[in-house]
């Protein structure tokens, strides 16, 4: 194995290249991982753009899948070789968090100051995964293996788009018959959808303006999709529901309109579910928090990680109880990762995920 990879570089805001690194040296807890493929993330085009802090000369990513090529001394229960997936999120397993069940939030208020980055460490706090190699820290917490009969693409969404959608409808806590509006059918509003309907949705609707997007929200569970284009969201989600507003909104896009428009869109007692990474201070309007007397939940979800997890999520595409595969638009290969970035980031060509093959 040479000593040298290839690797996603984050140098400044607006400029990530392609460059080289030693390949990591392997803990007696860790796991390093030969990539096998790699996607680009909506968060990595906010690091990108300098919405998101991250530390210049860190590697980029966050949704590893790979082989193990190199266990720490003390990781048990693995083999090298194995194929595997972690998460976007990598708990240490015995963190206060992790033992307190907010995995999510491993690690919190260890970096930039902020108060919840929680246990995001790939591409944000440690190199990620854009890269030939990825080190992954307490590899017994967080390496999941992959089933034979699934492809690397059929597990691509798992560590984090299908947790993040999932996750969204989950916090939302969506029970059988509920009606649920997603704003924006981005990939982790399409995984929002299809998870609001495997928790018993009896009506979702979906907000989006894009075709290719409207039709893969109608095989993900969609049962109304709104243009917000041509016609106010709000008003259309009533008049579906006859007045009554919709129970649980999901925000899966990050933006202060489409926020507003999921408070506007709930039921008295309703749930909005934010997913969108925001990149500004949000204002909640005040006659649609009705002035903080609606009995509204607003609540806020870092995708869950971890290996049991992932090992859920693979079981749901095992079973074909989710298809993700519709998801992934483009393929590159890692020397071409500046211009997949360019093509991601600019939204073209009907692009939804792009799978990054080293």
């Amino acid at each position: 194995m040479a000593n040298k990879m290839r690797a996603a570089i984050f140098v400044q805001p607006g400029r990530i290249v392609l460059g080289e690194k030693p390949i990591p040296e392997v803990g007696p807890l860790d796991a390093l991982v030969r990539i096998t493929t790699t996607t680009i993330c909506g968060t990595d085009i906010h690091i990108l753009k300098g919405e998101y802090p991250v530390a210049s000369g860190l590697t980029i990513g966050h949704e590893p899948v790979g082989v193990i090529e190199k266990l720490g001394t003390a990781v048990q229960g693995y083999a090298e070789g194995q194929r595997v997936i972690a998460g976007a999120i990598t708990p240490s397993g015995w963190s206060n968090a992790s033992l307190d069940g907010c995995h999510a939030q491993c690690g919190a208020g260890t970096a930039h100051g902020w108060k919840a980055i929680g246990g995001w460490r790939f591409g944000n706090t440690i190199d990620g995964a854009q890269a030939d190699y990825l080190l992954v820290p307490d590899a017994m917490a967080n390496l999941a293996p992959i089933p034979d009969a699934l492809s690397d693409e059929q597990v691509l969404m798992c560590p984090d788009i299908l947790s993040t959608g999932f996750g969204g409808a989950e916090a939302g806590k969506i029970r059988i018959g509920d009606t649920v509006a997603v704003f924006a059918q981005g990939p982790i509003g399409l995984c929002a959808t299809a998870g609001a309907r495997l928790m018993g949705a009896a009506e979702i609707i979906a907000v989006e303006a894009v075709p290719e997007r409207v039709a893969i929200a109608r095989k993900m569970g969609a049962d109304h999709v709104v243009d917000f284009t041509k016609e106010d969201p709000v008003s259309a989600i009533m008049a579906i529901t006859k007045g009554r507003g919709v129970d649980v909104a999901i925000e899966a896009l990050g933006r202060q309109q489409t926020f507003e428009w999921a408070l506007r869109a709930l039921r008295p007692g309703g749930t909005l579910s934010s997913l969108g990474v925001y990149s500004e201070d949000l204002r909640i309007p005040l006659d649609a928090f009705a002035a903080g007397l609606g009995n509204h939940r607003i609540v806020t979800t870092l995708c869950p990680g971890g290996k049991e997890r992932m090992r859920r999520l693979m079981a749901m595409v095992a079973t074909a109880r989710v298809d993700t595969a519709a998801l992934v638009t483009h393929r590159f290969g890692l020397d071409s990762i500046e211009s997949a970035y360019d093509l991601f980031g600019h939204q073209r060509d009907g692009v939804l995920k792009v799978a990054i093959h080293p």
